[in-house]
């Protein structure tokens, strides 16, 4: 399988993405019931209308041309694995697979390189102990320019070898520090607050982002759009780019969509109380983008 050229990218038409359908991630009722708790969901999802949801998110994509590739079973994955881009980074030239900052996420970036592996992606390495990289904090500026989150989820470490491993790919990695927020059991990424929807727009909730990289943002040209305070938690600032200016957003988010419209976005939305909510992972959370452009 062949990577676009145009992987460089968090907002370039998106051609083909990895999925976890939600019934593979979550099994039997029983399972899930018996995992939400130590997982740290907000509630148990419903196996059946999670998969409902899941099949209607895919077929969301699918009908705005996006391919769908299948992460395949592998042991040791848990309710987690449904949020598929925090295993593995990817450009052109292949995959980097992480080491999650969440220990029962480990089985993850080895099931992300098997899947590589069956479907000609090169891996061009990986993150090693002690480094922490997870996907969610993983931001591309432009072709050239990562951003890269820094909090409880990735580490320094985790970024400086994730820089080795792109060298010649990318000139300049930015660490971004994470608040504390919520703490280390939290989900936060640097996606929780940093959307990119086109090459001169982002979607961000200020509040919480680091004063000389938002001023990086606005040197770079961009025109941020704000997520109202009400609309943090339910993931407001989580959106998936589907083409500059034509994004998926999760349901319930009428203030963040009414900004995003008024920047001239075009805004999808997806039902996802049993898929994200209850996870905390919405849209870009639930795809690895394998080709753009």
């Amino acid at each position: 399988m062949s990577l676009s050229h145009r992987l460089r990218s968090d907002v370039a038409p998106l051609r083909r993405v990895l999925l976890r359908p939600a019934r593979a991630a979550f099994g039997p009722q029983e399972a899930v019931d018996a995992e939400w708790v130590r997982l740290g969901f907000t509630g148990a999802p419903d196996v059946r209308r999670a998969a409902a949801e899941h099949d209607a998110f895919a077929s969301l994509l699918e009908e705005a041309g996006v391919a769908i590739e299948t992460l395949p079973e592998h042991a040791g994955l848990t309710l987690d694995s449904l949020y598929v881009r925090d295993a593995s980074v990817l450009c052109d030239r292949g995959a980097v697979l992480c080491r999650m900052g969440k220990e029962t996420r480990g089985a993850e970036p080895d099931a992300h390189g098997a899947a590589y592996g069956a479907l000609g992606i090169p891996v061009l390495g990986r993150i090693e102990a002690p480094g922490r990289l997870e996907g969610g904090d993983v931001v591309w500026l432009d072709p050239r320019t990562l951003a890269v989150g820094q909090g409880y989820r990735t580490n320094r470490d985790g970024i400086d070898q994730l820089a080795r491993l792109l060298d010649g790919v990318v000139d300049r990695v930015i660490p971004v520090p994470l608040p504390h927020w919520r703490g280390p059991g939290d989900v936060f990424h640097l996606m929780s607050i940093l959307s990119p929807v086109a090459e001169d727009r982002a979607l961000v909730y200020s509040p919480l982002l680091p004063v000389p990289f938002r001023e990086e943002l606005l040197g770079r040209g961009l025109s941020l759009i704000e997520v109202p305070d009400e609309e943090l938690e339910s993931q407001g600032a989580n959106v998936l780019a589907l083409a500059p200016g034509r994004c998926v957003a999760l349901e319930g988010n009428p203030g963040t969509r009414r900004r995003l419209e008024a920047a001239g976005v075009e805004v999808l939305t997806y039902r996802g109380e049993e898929i994200s909510v209850k996870g905390l992972g919405g849209p870009t959370c639930l795809t690895r983008p394998l080709a753009r452009g």
